[in-house]
């Protein structure tokens, strides 16, 4: 109870500080993320609402001396009804967007006016946005060559996993979610150690581990074809389709085991490519090490690069994003509505 009584008052003193504020000056908007990799993120998105009425502060939930992390952090001010123009939640859905309200959290998050959320399972997924691995790799090796193609990859992937995806979805919306865990199906999708070489062949290996699971849950529920088909239908009509599935999937696991070992294994050969083109170029053994020395002092890593990559924001998720905050500053622009307000008005 304490607890919620500060965040109420911390609320009332963010809109009594803004409303002594002149009218010329901006309005801080505090917005509640999950970890400190939340801030960039969320940033980035909102820096294209920023103008001469208002400004974003984000960052971590914080109670008396201790910072908290977490979804269910930054969701707590809104259990207090303590939200509003002043005060956002932006959280990674999870699949608490694509189980569409059946459970108390999945509610807040699909229903919640002051709750915007990622769509894809989390940051991590579009961290990983396909058509922006290309160029990080350039961030990373500065070689602009291309020796593999990571997005066809990650859709040739997406297409192999989604049906058993569609079954990982359906045992979440049914009282058999335990007989299906996420980590079962994380552990049957996880691939081997990456090649470029090699990838066709571990493409067909999994291939063969999703077709047998696929073809135990058909054995083992024979009449859940048509239950199965409408999830199916109901999570692309939400957006997943079989070439974006890797978008998803729990995100540590599409970053940690999908895209850093390929990143990791082209990254590699693109560095290898050009110390060997400098090493050729070389008049002598002098200018080789300085520019040797040159280049390896101006690569990059990898996972740093990753999570500075913003190419995301030309997705069709992120512009389903912007399109809520667009619709939530127009509505809430002009006058300071909290939660409990907004609930009582009419549909």
């Amino acid at each position: 109870m304490d607890k919620l009584l500060r965040n109420n008052v911390s609320s009332r003193y963010i809109e009594a500080s803004n409303r002594m504020r002149s009218k010329q000056d901006r309005r801080r908007i505090i917005v509640y993320v999950e970890s400190y990799d939340d801030i960039f993120f969320w940033r980035s998105i909102l820096v294209d609402f920023e103008d001469d009425t208002r400004y974003f502060k984000v960052m971590l939930p914080s109670q008396s001396q201790h910072l908290e992390r977490g979804k269910k952090a930054a969701l707590m001010n809104l259990l207090a009804n303590s939200v509003g123009r002043d005060m956002i939640a932006c959280v990674d859905a999870d699949y608490d967007y694509l189980i569409q309200g059946a459970t108390p959290t999945s509610k807040i998050v699909i229903n919640n006016p002051f709750v915007f959320h990622t769509y894809a399972y989390s940051i991590e997924n579009l961290q990983c946005y396909a058509p922006s691995l290309y160029e990080t790799c350039v961030m990373v090796t500065l070689n602009d060559e291309r020796i593999f193609d990571m997005e066809d990859y990650l859709k040739k992937y997406s297409e192999i996993v989604f049906p058993l995806f569609v079954w990982s979805i359906w045992f979440y919306r049914t009282p058999n979610y335990n007989q299906f865990t996420i980590f079962e199906f994380l552990h049957i999708i996880e691939t081997a150690h990456f090649t470029m070489n090699g990838s066709d062949e571990i493409l067909s290996r999994l291939k063969k581990k999703v077709s047998k699971r696929i073809d135990q849950f058909q054995a083992q529920f024979p009449h859940s074809k048509g239950s199965y088909l409408q999830v199916k239908d109901d999570i692309m009509r939400l957006g997943v389709t079989p070439e974006n599935t890797y978008l998803f999937i729990q995100g540590h696991h599409l970053f940690d085991k999908i895209v850093l070992p390929m990143m990791d294994t082209v990254c590699s050969q693109l560095v290898r490519n050009r110390e060997n083109e400098i090493a050729r170029q070389s008049v002598h053994g002098t200018q080789r090490n300085n520019e040797l020395s040159c280049y390896r002092n101006s690569i990059e890593d990898i996972i740093s690069m990753l999570k500075k990559n913003t190419y995301y924001k030309s997705s069709d998720i992120v512009k389903k994003i912007q399109n809520d905050l667009k619709h939530f500053f127009e509505k809430y622009g002009q006058k300071q509505v909290s939660l409990a307000e907004d609930q009582r008005k009419p549909a």
